[in-house]
């Protein structure tokens, strides 16, 4: 299982990328794909939509499960990743690149109390 160290984590199984100050992308991480399996369709959020931290703001659709996604922190969305709704399945392959879900606007320290890699790394072999 791969999980990036310049990442921060929730313990739902989501990944979290500073790309500049106040705003971040969220995917799902490789063990939660995994989990999954085949990817078949995902519900993305508005933009514009805002979201408390642990709210759901998505769905993945697997041919296993529906999952829920949900935020792992507050934060407003200001793009989501269109690419999924004609090919899903960049979930399963590129979880942490091209497989991304959301990008928010979220207060500057907003990541701090997410999981590290080391944390996440704990949590997951539990």
């Amino acid at each position: 299982m791969e999980v990036p160290a310049n990442l921060r984590y929730s313990s739902d199984h989501e990944w979290v990328l500073t790309t500049a100050p106040g705003l971040v992308r969220v995917g799902i991480t490789d063990y939660a794909q995994d989990a999954l399996g085949d990817v078949v369709f995902v519900d993305l959020p508005d933009v514009g939509a805002a979201f408390a931290g642990g709210a759901m703001c998505g769905e993945v659709e697997s041919t296993k499960s529906v999952s829920e996604v949900y935020s792992p922190i507050a934060g407003t969305v200001t793009a989501v990743n269109t690419a999924l709704v004609d090919n899903p399945g960049l979930l399963n392959t590129d979880p942490y690149g091209d497989g991304w879900i959301l990008e928010l606007q979220v207060d500057d320290h907003a990541v701090d109390g997410l999981l590290t890699a080391a944390e996440y790394e704990a949590l997951t072999e539990g």
